[in-house]
């Protein structure tokens, strides 16, 4: 692993406010979707259950992109440390957008079936694969970036992405 020489002013705030954005918008994907679970997913991709059954159903989804977050801690680690952290933050982006993206571009199971909810679970599992790639890459390159002394304040920083990513689906309000 090459070693990281820590930068000072401009380029530590860079990558820490880098990592910060990047974290709020993979966490605002991805409880984008949690409130999308609690409202229409259900009826959407599980209208044979009851109601009841097929809101389960739907939250179950969103557990898999909690189950599949370790799974992109390691695979995008590694990575990172091979080709570099900024390399990865874009990656990930760029993957839970697509697969964002993609579920509110999916078919419901009254267009596909049975295809629909399992490329849901397919799509929810990379969400939960990039954001567990994301997250604690972020943290890496916002910490290995900044000067010894401070890199508890930027690895803060970055974990406020996920409060902030989780507040803007709130306030983001329905589409007019």
């Amino acid at each position: 692993m090459p070693h990281v020489v820590p930068t000072t002013g401009r380029k530590a705030r860079r990558a820490t406010t880098a990592s910060f954005i990047g974290t709020a918008v993979e966490w605002y994907d991805f409880f984008i979707y949690g409130t999308a679970t609690a409202l229409v997913f259900g009826k959407l991709f599980f209208p044979t259950a009851s109601p009841t059954a097929g809101t389960l159903a739907a939250f179950a989804t969103f557990w898999v992109g909690f189950l599949a977050r370790p799974l992109g801690g390691l695979i995008f680690g590694h990575i990172g440390d091979r080709v570099g952290r900024k390399n990865v933050l874009v990656t990930t982006l760029v993957l839970m957008g697509t697969a964002t993206t993609l579920i509110g571009l999916l078919p419901t199971h009254a267009t596909i079936g049975v295809a629909a909810p399992i490329l849901l679970v397919v799509l929810r599992a990379v969400q939960g694969i990039a954001v567990g790639g994301e997250w604690g890459g972020a943290v890496l390159m916002a910490t290995e970036n900044t000067q010894h002394r401070r890199r508890g304040l930027a690895g803060m920083w970055v974990q406020q992405g996920s409060p902030a990513g989780s507040f803007a689906p709130s306030v983001a309000g329905p589409a007019s």
